[in-house]
């Protein structure tokens, strides 16, 4: 296993610096490999989820997106508190990167720029989130080597497809060059995404872990992955329901049925003189056939001139 540099005196003493690993000794008996091979299928289903697939597409609303990350700041919250618990247990010390990997405070500036100050005050975990939260933190308290597979299940995911998504989310949001909002993808103190994985997966494999152990981690894996999906389900389904937004997370627009209350525009002017929601008023009249006969003349009437003007 390669050595874990630390920085001189005078330096950034807390971060390790890393050299690069090469995986020819790489065994099918390694950990690393037996969660590659052991969860490609999982990895495959997480991956086919439709909200994965939305996602992927640029099809995420921003109100999707913000309930997305406030499911990753209570994993992350429970996942990192349980590391800290464990970060000298020797089944788990090993893979303890606090600085490199924690996201804990980096979801808490994305849920700043989403909420506002008072952000803490406006979420809540939903009922699948609590469900992987509570299993992470039994894990921990009971099992704690096991985290291993909650770890790599998220870390390195996060260093591999999480980069896509990064890009994804930052174009079809329209956020902002300066990463506000995908701070969660961000990692400032990891300088090669690539030679740090090489590096956990080196330490994975150097864990003193016999046959048994490293397969109930590869099951564990396989469950994490489970919760992630059921995560992904129960997003999709609140993306089904909210109102139809711009892809970029722009204004939702009322779809002129239903209560009016729950049209973003009326809610924004409760209290003032405004008599009602013009997209909801707009919408309205258009589905009235006076006004659509009327509609149908007019744009008779413009296509006869435009085609008398060409001519």
């Amino acid at each position: 296993m390669p050595s874990a540099l630390e920085s001189p005196e005078g330096g950034e003493e807390d971060i390790v610096h890393y050299e690069e690993i090469e995986d020819d000794a790489v065994s099918p008996t390694d950990l690393s490999e037996l969660l590659k091979e052991g969860t490609k299928e999982s990895h495959d289903c997480a991956e086919n989820t439709q909200f994965v697939k939305d996602f992927l597409k640029g099809r995420i609303k921003k109100e999707l997106f913000k309930l997305a990350t406030v499911a990753l700041y209570f994993t992350y919250s429970a996942l990192e508190e349980e590391m800290d618990h464990n970060k000298d247990n020797p089944v788990f010390a090993p893979l303890y990167f606090p600085v490199e990997l924690h996201r804990r405070e980096a979801l808490a500036k994305d849920l700043k720029y989403f909420y506002g100050e008072d952000w803490k005050g406006k979420i809540q975990c939903s009922e699948a989130t609590q469900q992987y939260v509570d299993r992470i933190h039994h894990v921990g308290q009971h099992e704690p080597e096991l985290l291993v597979a909650h770890a790599y299940t998220r870390y390195m995911g996060d260093l591999s497809g999480g980069q896509v998504l990064k890009k994804v989310a930052q174009r079809a949001l329209k956020l902002p060059s300066t990463e506000e909002g995908i701070q969660f993808y961000v990692f400032d103190n990891i300088s090669n995404a690539q030679r740090f994985k090489q590096l956990y997966r080196a330490r994975m494999n150097a864990l003193d872990l016999d046959k048994n152990t490293k397969e109930r981690i590869v099951e564990e894996a396989n469950k994490a992955f489970r919760f992630n999906m059921q995560v992904f389900d129960e997003l999709d389904k609140i993306g089904r329901s909210l109102s139809e937004a711009a892809q970029d997370g722009g204004f939702p627009v009322h779809d002129g049925k239903g209560d009016i209350r729950k049209c973003p525009y009326y809610a924004d002017k409760l209290g003032s003189a405004s008599p009602g929601c013009p997209i909801h008023t707009a919408v309205g009249l258009a589905r009235q056939p006076l006004v659509q006969l009327v509609l149908a003349a007019c744009m008779a009437v413009a296509a006869g001139a435009a085609a008398w003007y060409i001519l």
